[in-house]
């Protein structure tokens, strides 16, 4: 498609209408409509449920102690507020594309394509990180059932403390997250209900066994690294928080998606807290702090060996989250091949990205491109060195969400809106300045790598994605 006359300014700001603007030439104009409220909610526990818990909690607890339950709360503050208002742009823009979306039609093109890139680096990598975790568990279980574990060569990356050759077991989850997502969003969001009803039960049975252990002595000396040490540990904790915006990325495979969007995102929202509230009480008063920076693999199927001195609770914990971190990859692959489907839609990306099969109904080639990004990620970078800069992404992305809220308000404040930020505009600010603390307390060599990833999207931007956006065609693009 040809670059149209205006300016680059103009072509920076200009919005993508509400109501949609024409697709790029070869490019699918929609997907199938097929989940409901119950489906999407569990997208959003599915995706959050497991990152944070099954393994972040390793991470987190040696930068804070025991005040890492502050840091759960002062995470999941950020991501409430921001879920709220998430609800009222997903039921004023309900299409796929989550954030990017969002940024299109509040803030224009430029600042979109920046969102994307955080969304791609935060759903990709998320992607990668979490496999590694399941890799983990896998040998746990492996472990506990036959008593060998797969060679450590195999399941551990080459600048792992311990390095290995490569994490197959990663790869191999990937493969089969995305052979599903190609037979379709329906089927997938099946399966994904069932795997979150399984996680939410063993998460439970882990409550319950470790509180038989709680000793109010482990939380003494609650804060050992004080206030900065509470933040970064829920600058590495908001890593967890990524369903949340997955919920978002379904726009255009959600029936009546003005009512069904914001219900879902809230209802995961209140899910998710208190599951994390619960374990990370029950996990800290189970154990002295200091022994959570050793347990890198299967943390919490580890703290089940050393309450009941057996393996039958840890067994049962390793072989659930094998199966519930699966939905956790399932999620995240999902939400990636959506924004990538709706930029190729909008001409920011080859209009082979937002192909569809005819059968399925599904972008096959964004599915297939992303499974094998991701799996090479997974493949060989260490999981300590992937968590912060999910998080850098994530709260970019949600910084950008709670703006947009306030520019729609003032733009377009007759838009029907299926559910409106209560508080307006005190929580949509409230939003930014809690992410905002966050980021500031993430660790300078990660605000680097984020960066140097943006810079190149924009740049990207400029030489190639301005001179085909779809909205040089359209005569329903809006003006700055």
């Amino acid at each position: 498609m040809a670059a149209t006359s205006i300016g680059l300014t103009e072509q920076m700001l200009r919005r993508r209408p509400v109501g949609g603007a024409r697709a790029a030439s070869g490019a699918a104009d929609d997907l199938k409509r097929s989940i409901g409220v119950f489906q999407l909610t569990m997208f959003g526990v599915g995706s959050t449920v497991g990152t944070g818990i099954f393994f972040v909690m390793s991470q987190a607890v040696p930068e804070a102690g025991p005040a890492v339950i502050v840091s759960f709360l002062i995470a999941g503050l950020a991501a409430g507020l921001a879920a709220i208002c998430y609800a009222e742009l997903a039921s004023a823009v309900p299409v796929s594309g989550s954030s990017y979306s969002y940024a299109y039609t509040t803030m224009g093109e430029f600042v979109a394509v920046g969102v994307a890139a955080c969304l791609l680096l935060e759903y990709g990598v998320s992607t990668a990180a979490v496999a590694v975790s399941w890799s983990g568990y896998l040998n746990k279980l492996l472990r506990n059932v036959f008593g060998a574990p797969l060679p450590h060569a195999l399941s551990a990356a080459p600048w792992e403390a311990q390095p290995g050759y490569v994490n197959l077991p990663a790869i191999v989850l990937i493969g089969m997250c995305a052979l599903l997502l190609i037979r379709g969003a329906s089927e997938s969001a099946k399966v994904n209900a069932i795997m979150v009803v399984i996680k939410l039960s063993v998460l439970l049975m882990f409550v319950v066994i470790a509180l038989t252990a709680f000793d109010a002595d482990h939380l003494k000396g609650f804060a050992p690294f004080g206030v900065s040490g509470v933040g970064s540990a829920a600058g590495t904790i908001f890593f967890s928080y990524i369903g949340l915006d997955a919920v978002s990325t379904a726009g255009d495979e959600v029936k009546d998606p003005q009512k069904t969007m914001p219900r879902a995102i809230i209802a995961a929202l209140l899910t998710v807290a208190t599951v994390y509230l619960l374990v990370a009480v029950a996990a800290l008063g189970s154990q002295p702090w200091q022994n959570f920076a050793g347990q890198q693999e299967a943390g919490l199927a580890t703290i089940l060996e050393n309450v009941t001195h057996g393996r039958w609770a840890s067994t049962i914990l390793a072989a659930g989250a094998v199966i519930s971190i699966f939905s956790v990859t399932l999620v995240t692959m999902y939400g990636q091949t959506r924004i990538l489907f709706a930029m190729g839609r909008d001409g920011l990306l080859p209009t082979r990205f937002a192909a569809v099969s005819a059968r399925t109904m599904t972008p096959v080639n964004n599915t297939a491109i992303v499974a094998v990004v991701t799996a090479i990620l997974a493949a060989v970078i260490p999981l300590d060195k992937l968590a912060d800069m999910v998080s850098i992404g994530t709260l970019t992305a949600f910084t950008v969400v709670s703006l947009g809220v306030i520019v729609l308000r003032v733009r377009q404040p007759d838009l029907p809106r299926g559910f409106k930020v209560p508080g307006y505009p005190v929580t949509p600010v409230l939003s930014v300045l809690a992410c905002g603390y966050i980021l500031a307390s993430l660790h300078w060599y990660t605000w680097i790598a984020f960066s140097g990833w943006v810079s190149v999207a924009l740049i990207y931007y400029v030489v190639w994605g301005r001179h085909h956006s779809a909205l040089n065609d359209s005569p329903a693009r809006e003006a700055p």
